[in-house]
């Protein structure tokens, strides 16, 4: 594998009785690399980012990450229970022995180091949303994979969650795998989109990705007009996958 080659997805499928839910998909992700992964309800996004985790087997397919590869999660749902008590510092070391120092400095990464004594049960979800990230970040993982980080939280926290998402990348030089519904937003943070639903429908660039025609029979041609406002001027083409391509001057 490269050296920026963290994970390589080849023809993964997967099944649960008779119902197929993965089919054959295929990708890479690469360090200080955003991918996110779009989608209908019940397309298999975060049956695929478990599969990535580890968190599922038996599927088909091939899944190669790069010796050594540690991985920082957060699920799209975190049950709390409000009877038990515990803090944001207890909650940051269930499942990483971490010291008081990293873990003060995971909560500043994020912006709620001021929350580290709170009671996780008082959190608002943006809060709580935060301290999740922070969490991931622990143990300096290669590949932060994030479910819908942003689920529950109003407009203005999504965007700071998406700003401090891009930041974490660039200062931890990691690769983020994100499974999003905020289409308009998190196009503009993303390097690679993975439009998925059950197959791969189209992969590449955003600006690629938003004209293909199986993502506009997805999402509609007004999706792709609300991400228009990232598109980025240039003097030069894109091969069929996004890409930078070169190309003769009359």
């Amino acid at each position: 594998m490269a050296d920026d080659l963290l994970l390589q997805a080849r023809d993964v499928s997967y099944s649960a009785g008779n119902h197929l839910i993965l089919d054959r998909v295929s990708f890479e992700l690469r360090r200080s690399q955003i991918t996110t992964i779009i989608g209908p309800n019940g397309a298999g996004k975060t049956t695929l980012t478990n599969i990535v985790t580890g968190l599922i087997g038996g599927f088909d397919g091939a899944i190669e990450r790069q010796p050594g590869l540690r991985i920082g999660y957060l699920p799209q749902k975190v049950y709390v229970n409000t009877l038990m008590p515990l803090s944001v510092e207890r909650l940051l070391r269930l499942t990483h022995s971490a010291s008081a120092d990293e873990i003060e400095g995971a909560l500043a990464q994020t912006e709620v180091a001021h929350l580290r004594q709170r009671q996780v049960q008082s959190l608002s979800q943006g809060e709580l949303k935060r301290v999740l990230l922070a969490r991931s970040t622990l143990g300096n993982p290669d590949l932060i994979v994030l479910d819908e980080p942003t689920s529950g939280v109003d407009v203005t926290g999504e965007i700071k969650m998406y700003e401090l998402i891009g930041e974490l990348r660039t200062r931890l030089r990691c690769a983020v795998l994100l499974v999003s519904h905020d289409l308009h937003l998190v196009m503009s943070q993303t390097d690679q989109v993975l439009c998925l639903n059950q197959h791969l429908c189209c992969s590449g660039m955003p600006e690629s990705v938003s004209q293909h025609p199986e993502y506009l029979a997805l999402f509609g041609k007004s999706a792709a007009k609300s991400i228009a406002i990232y598109t980025h001027h240039h003097d030069h083409v894109h091969d069929v996958s996004g890409e930078p391509a070169e190309h003769e001057h009359g």
